[in-house]
Order: C-alpha cells, then sequence, then structure tokens
C-alpha cells in the first residue's frame, strides 16, 4: 500500500476517535464565551462533526493531489458517458441492495431502522449545515478510504468476491451496528462493484452521495410524505367511489 494511503487511513480513524476530545472541548469553548449550555450537547457533536471532517478531506485530498494529477481514471477506464450512466444507475444498485438485504435481516429477527441514521437525522435538525456532511463529505471521504484504499489495495492482490467482502464488512463496522453489517456490506459491494465496473471513484461517489441525500431529505419530510400518502389514498378511495 502507497504511503499516501497509510497516512489516510490513519488520518481518518484519528477523525473517528476525536470526538472524544473534540466534542468537549467545543462545549468548554461555548462555556468560556458565554453560550447558554442547555442543548449544547447536540450542536457541539454537529460543530466537531463539520470541522473533523472538513479537515480530513481536505488532508485526503491534498495527499491525493498527485494521483488526481495523473488523471480520475484509468486508461482503460469506460467512456464518459458510460460512466454518467453507471453513476446513475449505481443509486439504483444500492437501493435495491439496501432493500434486499433489509428484507433479510427482517425475515432473521433483527429489527429495521438504523439508530446511527436517525442520531444523525436529529443533528440535522439541531443544526442543517450537518447535512453536507452526512450527504456530500462523509459519502466522498468514505468512498476514498473503503473503496480505493482498503478495496483498491486488496483487488490488487485477491479477487473481486474476497477483496469487496473484507472491504464492505470494515466499512459495516465502521458505522458501529453490528446488528446491520448485512445492510451496510451490501452497500459497500455495490459500490465496489461500481469502482470496479467504471474505474473511477467518482461514480461510487456520485452514487453513494445521492443515495445519502436522498435518505436525508425522506427521514426529514416523514411527516409530510405520510400525509402526503395519506390524502393519495383518499383520493384514490374517491376515485373508486365515482368510477365504481
Amino acid at each position: 500500500m502507497k504511503k499516501e494511503y497509510w497516512i489516510i487511513l490513519i488520518v481518518y480513524i484519528a477523525m473517528q476517535l476525536s470526538s472524544l476530545f473534540g466534542i468537549p472541548l467545543v462545549m468548554f469553548t461555548a462555556d468560556l464565551i458565554g453560550y447558554n449550555p442547555e442543548n449544547m450537547q447536540i450542536l457541539a457533536v454537529a460543530c466537531w462533526l463539520v470541522i473533523s471532517f472538513t479537515i480530513t478531506l481536505i488532508i485526503t485530498l491534498v495527499l491525493l493531489k498527485p494521483e488526481m494529477k495523473m488523471g480520475l481514471a484509468q486508461r482503460d477506464a469506460p467512456s464518459t458517458a458510460s460512466a454518467a450512466g453507471w453513476a446513475v444507475g449505481g443509486i439504483f444498485l444500492a437501493l435495491i441492495a439496501q432493500a434486499t438485504a433489509a428484507s433479510i435481516e427482517n425475515m432473521i429477527g433483527i429489527e429495521m431502522g438504523s439508530e446511527n441514521t436517525q442520531q444523525i437525522i436529529r443533528i440535522i435538525e439541531a443544526s442543517p449545515i450537518v447535512i453536507l456532511i452526512s450527504s456530500v463529505v462523509g459519502p466522498i471521504l468514505e468512498e476514498i478510504v473503503f473503496r480505493k484504499v482498503i478495496f483498491g489495495s486488496l483487488y490488487k492482490r485477491f479477487n473481486f468476491f474476497l477483496s469487496a467482502l473484507i472491504s464492505s464488512v470494515i466499512f459495516a463496522l465502521a458505522h458501529f451496528e453490528p446488528e446491520h453489517i448485512l445492510l451496510y456490506s451490501a452497500m459497500g459491494f455495490t459500490f465496489a462493484f461500481l469502482y470496479v465496473k467504471t474505474k473511477r471513484i467518482i461514480v461510487p461517489i456520485f452514487a453513494h452521495v445521492a443515495m445519502n441525500t436522498l435518505v436525508a431529505v425522506i427521514q426529514l419530510n416523514q411527516d409530510s410524505l405520510e400525509k402526503w400518502m395519506k390524502e393519495m389514498e383518499n383520493v384514490q378511495s374517491f376515485i373508486g367511489l365515482i368510477t365504481g
């Protein structure tokens, strides 16, 4: 593995652990400047998420700058039009993989729903800027770390299945929800497939960003969507009565 890749991994792990001192630091600073401590806990989390993820992304992009100068894709990569098609199609592939894995988890008795997702939604509701982290910065970092660095390095030595399996399980465990290891692994396999198929890391990045954004929008507007669905059901019932 390249030296730059090792540094990226170390920085990413440090970012994941940094909340242990980062959040208390933000709360201490807020207290010094006279900020009302009530409800500061969730705002401190939001603030540190923005700071830590942004710094980590900047460091990662700086370390990858030499590779970026050489080109975003390999010489034998598919055309831009083909890659764009896979990027859009990848959104649906990821959603199908997620839905399938969720159904399997439900069949074996694992409760549906992600506490991690719900926690992120609560943070976004308190500080909307965090949606940029969960929907853009986070997915970019995850694709670079888990697909380009970990999967890419493994794929040079092993076959696709083994490389995708190892990197996807690590990806799943990194979300700290071991009960949903199948769900996250299914998504990891999908993004790894998109990376291999197109040889462009921007493709799984696009699919991952779009999927996270879609999930966030749905979660944040869940009440409105449920109300709309009920209204549609009433309209359909009314139409049924007229046509019947």
